[in-house]
């Protein structure tokens, strides 16, 4: 038995309460031993050393070193404690605080148990209903449509079709947005994530200047709301980007700064390494090397006031449904404690989304975001189908450890996504391939989580490095609406319509080059799988199946990049 590979811990991911009497626990072990059985010992925290209960552990999830064992217990009282039993070759051992032991003393149980003291409700992870059956839709506002004929154009710069510049300016706005609201709708688009819409002297407003301004290029507070009404009339809720780390150094706080050096009032604001500004040698902190996008100070009781103040703003005066957090990683957890506590009172279903493109646990623990944007999905999707550095085994190694980092229900929120602002399109990536995109998409709409989609996925859109990956939205071709524009809407309807998406468990194996995708829920004895393969060569399948929706499967033939899904009563 590898001891080293064994790890539990209390009150994090591997223990972690799901209502007000129910409890997961998870137990990590070397993937190359082989248990008899696990099992949880457990009791009430004072009478555990008299009496204990025991239910047995299932394998749930496997990645290259490790299987994570896994079982809810429902606790008649909730101060709990606990020790496992590992059954490993004929004889059982017991793994506590004290690690792995031959015998373990019950009546001292007390000294080295595990505990979760008390379930309190606060600390119980929140799911926000409305991301159950959530489906994003992120718009690069500048880029999407233009429909407002009254406002100023003159700083439109590329026809509608150019291939974009860092400077470029194509005129697309939040008017542009509210004339296509049907069709989002009919595409089955229920939430709309909109890059910057804040006052900026850029095409991307993440250079903000003023904050309680809407860009004049994009419309005013008017159609904002407008625009807000109308999607919340079509279902549709409607997420705003915060870019708290930065701002622009057009900014006035930071101009006064630049007047004044440390007698301004903002000087504490911002992070400045000297007693004036130098804006040639940026002698203050940035995003990333950017002398333009001074860093706010959000340790500053008064910077945290004021970006609160924003966040809060924009719900009571037009009511959105979340906030996506540019940087999010960069702003002390302390400022994001605040920050959630405020909205949350405000608008308990405001969703907070951050913008970490690493393992983020320490941000996901209830108490500052709901979820991130899943980036790691994004990578391991692109190593699997793009980039064919992982066969199916390996990815769903890679996808196991991904949802490894969190509890269930941050996992049943991450926003997973194949491409953004921020990265080449997936369909570049694969040097145009529709069947490897279709693949992928499968994926993102059956993995545990919310699937989010950048603009003209459904074209689909080609695009490399920034900027060339926010091209204008070719509604030409929207018109086409051929076969690969309609299984996309057959994934969305499924992911809104099968409760088993939104809230099933999910279990992901690979078999003959199959990766396999299994969603289920125990209780209805129903099951949806998704099964993709991505070799080099077909794979016949043997049982008789029923599609609910296929791609290149033909008479049991998994021909190269296909998918399948199937639903199956057991």
């Amino acid at each position: 038995m590898n001891q080293h590979a064994i790890f539990h811990e209390p009150d994090s991911n591997y223990c972690y309460p799901f209502n007000k009497r129910g409890m997961t626990l998870r137990l990590r072990v070397s993937t190359f031993d082989t248990f008899d059985f696990i099992k949880v010992k457990y009791g009430e925290k004072y009478t555990f050393h008299l009496k204990q209960e025991e239910i047995e552990m299932q394998l749930q999830y496997q990645d290259d070193l490790y299987s994570y064992y896994e079982v809810h217990i429902q606790l008649e009282d909730v101060r709990f404690v606990y020790v496992f039993l590992l059954g490993y070759e004929n004889q059982v051992y017991y793994y506590s605080e004290d690690g792995v032991t031959n015998e373990y003393d019950f009546t001292t149980a007390y000294y080295n148990c595990f505990q979760y003291p008390f379930i309190n409700e606060v600390d119980i992870p929140k799911m926000i209903p409305w991301m159950q059956s959530a489906v994003f839709y992120e718009i690069f506002v500048d880029r999407f449509y233009r429909a407002d004929e009254k406002k100023d154009i003159s700083y439109i710069n590329m026809a509608w079709k150019d291939i974009p510049k860092p400077k470029s300016f194509a005129g697309g706005d939040l008017r542009g947005i509210l004339h296509k609201l049907d069709y989002l709708q009919n595409l089955g688009i229920n939430v709309l994530y909109l890059t910057p819409i804040f006052s900026s002297i850029s095409n991307h407003k993440y250079d903000i200047d003023d904050y309680f301004k809407i860009d004049p290029q994009f419309g005013d507070g008017q159609t904002f709301k407008e625009l807000v009404v109308q999607a919340h009339k079509k279902g549709i809720r409607v997420v705003l980007d915060a870019v708290f780390n930065h701002t622009s150094n057009l900014i006035s706080q930071f101009k006064d700064v630049v007047e004044h050096g440390s007698n301004s009032r903002y000087y504490h604001w911002f992070m400045i390494h000297g007693e004036t500004v130098d804006l040639e040698k940026g002698n203050y902190e940035t995003f990333s090397n950017c002398f333009y996008h001074p860093k706010l100070n959000t340790s500053n009781p008064e910077v945290q006031a004021f970006l609160i103040e924003v966040g809060k703003y924009y719900i009571q005066e037009y009511d959105i449904d979340g906030w996506r957090l540019d940087v999010a990683d960069e702003l002390s957890h302390d400022f994001w404690r605040i920050f959630r506590k405020e909205i949350k009172s405000l608008k308990e279903d405001c969703l907070l989304v951050g913008e970490n493109w690493h393992n983020s646990f320490p941000f996901l623990r209830g108490d500052q975001f709901d979820s991130i944007m899943n980036y790691s999905f994004t990578k391991a999707v692109l190593d699997y189908l793009a980039y064919q550095k992982m066969d199916a085994k390996k990815v769903a190694h890679r996808l196991n450890a991904i949802l490894m980092r969190n509890n269930d229900i941050v996992n049943n929120m991450m926003l997973n996504l194949l491409d953004s602002h921020d990265t080449n399109r997936f369909y570049t990536e694969t040097s145009k391939d529709i069947d490897k995109l279709l693949c992928a998409l499968a994926i993102q709409f059956i993995f545990k989580g919310v699937p989010g989609l950048y603009y003209g996925i459904e074209v689909p859109t080609e695009g490399g490095y920034d900027p060339d990956n926010r091209r204008c939205m070719d509604w030409d071709k929207v018109e086409e609406q051929g076969a690969y524009f309609k299984i996309l809407q057959k994934l969305i309807n499924l992911r809104k319509t099968e409760k088993i998406l939104a809230a099933g468990k999910i279990k992901i194996t690979a078999c003959h080059h199959l990766l396999t995708i299994e969603r289920y829920i125990e209780e209805e004895h129903t099951s949806i799988f998704l099964y993709v393969n991505a070799h080099s060569e077909n794979v016949y399948y043997e049982n008789e199946i029923t599609p609910l929706l296929s791609h290149r499967f033909e008479n049991n033939l998994f021909l190269k990049n296909s998918f399948l899904i199937e639903k199956v009563k057991k």
